[in-house]
């Protein structure tokens, strides 16, 4: 058996469980400065928010009932980690899907035990960390996932529920779901589907598997397969190498000043190199790009990308911000008001598949272990003892590319002077 555990409206559960007050109460998370409403509760939704509904055009008079909060990444990453943390104690196999969701392996268990294992390890997780989950289960992925949607949506199955594939039950279930419901399955795929007569999962699981794959993929074949109870989809495996590695942000103002675009690509330059040495990689080029807000028609556009060839391939974050350096040179455009600033790492291979450009030096096996473990150190540093605790320059404190978060809840499992305070 299969069970997909997914933590309830997650990021305004995280913010309840160190604010009881939000009990109750209409509550919303912001996306990065503070601009559209990502998370919401039960409240909220029922008071028409809609998911991915910019903050500004909510009808001022439900504005005025809702609580609106900035994105705390840092808290929700760490309670996501508390969350797997109980989960592993009720079975070894725990597959991370995202922030909120994960899909566990029970087998070896007995299934008629699982409702119950399944109660106990949500009363653990609700127990332990506060977060309130929902368990689907059934024997493949997609029907695991159907399953968890019953379990958060009806009453009946209490946080718990199992899709047997051969029921009664989930027949009737599937006959009334929609295609486009499916885990997987776009709008434009729904619509190719219902060109072919199939408009409910029921139709899709009793479809030819050999037909939709010549109409689709392999993808749209496994899913049929999957709707049967055959586990045959596997999740990405996020430990798979990136063909390209991109790191960006929009600011949070609109700046003119060259510093800021500095600043922000230099500290993207450095996380791409941090994200590109955790895959054991290198990259070979390195695309800079600046945007400015489309949206405003009052002012100047300027959208330019370069791409800089790097002499060696390097996962070095001192070569990379060079390179990411020089490239903002040429792009740059005094008088403009940019929006956003990022970059892209390209052409990236392993150590093994190194190519070394005809117009460079090659370097010593001594330098290059001296670089590499320079790098190590400062990857260690940063994972041991917290993000940015050894970075290459340092950033002012008023800059323009710095998120917008005026609504921010303290971060207080991640930082020592945001602790939460109990007063006696």
């Amino acid at each position: 058996m299969i069970a997909l555990v997914d933590c309830n409206n997650f990021y305004v559960s995280c913010e309840r469980v160190f604010q009881p007050r939000l009990e109750g109460k209409p509550v919303g998370v912001m996306s990065n400065n503070d601009g559209c409403v990502v998370a919401r509760s039960a409240e909220i939704k029922s008071l028409g928010v809609a998911m991915g509904m910019p903050a500004h055009q909510i009808d001022p008079h439900i504005r005025r009932q809702c609580i609106l909060l900035s994105s705390n990444y840092a808290l929700y990453g760490d309670m996501s980690r508390r969350v797997t943390d109980v989960l592993s104690q009720h079975t070894p196999h725990v597959d991370v899907y995202s922030i909120d969701e994960s899909f566990l392996s029970f087998e070896g268990f007995e299934p008629e035990t699982l409702t119950d294992r399944c109660q106990v390890m949500r009363r653990q997780v609700k127990r332990d960390t506060g977060i309130p989950v929902s368990v689907g289960l059934s024997t493949s992925k997609t029907l695991a996932k159907l399953a968890n949607h019953r379990a958060k949506k009806e009453s009946i199955f209490d946080g718990v529920a199992i899709m047997d594939p051969g029921s009664e039950d989930t027949r009737g279930y599937l006959q009334q779901l929609p295609v486009n419901e499916i885990w997987g399955v776009a709008g434009r795929s729904a619509a190719r589907l219902h060109t072919l007569g199939i408009e409910t999962a029921w139709q899709l699981r009793e479809a030819s598997p050999k037909h939709l794959r010549k109409h689709f993929s392999v993808v749209m074949e496994r899913l049929v397969y999957e709707l049967r109870g055959v586990d045959c989809i596997p999740l990405d495996d996020m430990a798979q190498p990136k063909k390209q590695i991109m790191v960006s942000r929009s600011f949070g103002r609109l700046t003119q000043n060259k510093t800021d675009l500095q600043e922000a690509v230099r500290v993207h330059a450095a996380r791409a190199g941090e994200k590109l040495r955790k895959q054991a990689g290198l990259a070979q080029a390195i695309m800079v790009f600046v945007r400015t807000n489309r949206f405003r028609q009052d002012l100047p556009s300027h959208s330019k990308n370069v791409v800089i060839p790097l002499p060696h391939a390097t996962c070095d974050s001192r070569d990379l911000i060079r390179a990411a350096s020089a490239g903002l040179e040429q792009i740059f455009k005094e008088g403009i008001w940019y929006q956003k600033a990022g970059i892209m790492l390209m052409d990236l291979c392993d150590h093994d598949n190194e190519q070394l450009g005809l117009l460079a030096e090659p370097m010593s096996d001594e330098k290059r272990e001296r670089n590499e473990k320079l790098m190590a150190t400062l990857d260690k540093l940063n994972r041991e003892h917290g993000k940015n605790t050894v970075r290459l320059g340092i950033p002012r404190k008023v800059n323009a590319w710095e998120l917008r978060c005026e609504h921010r809840t303290p971060r207080y499992t991640t930082k020592w002077d945001e602790l939460p305070n109990a007063i006696l």
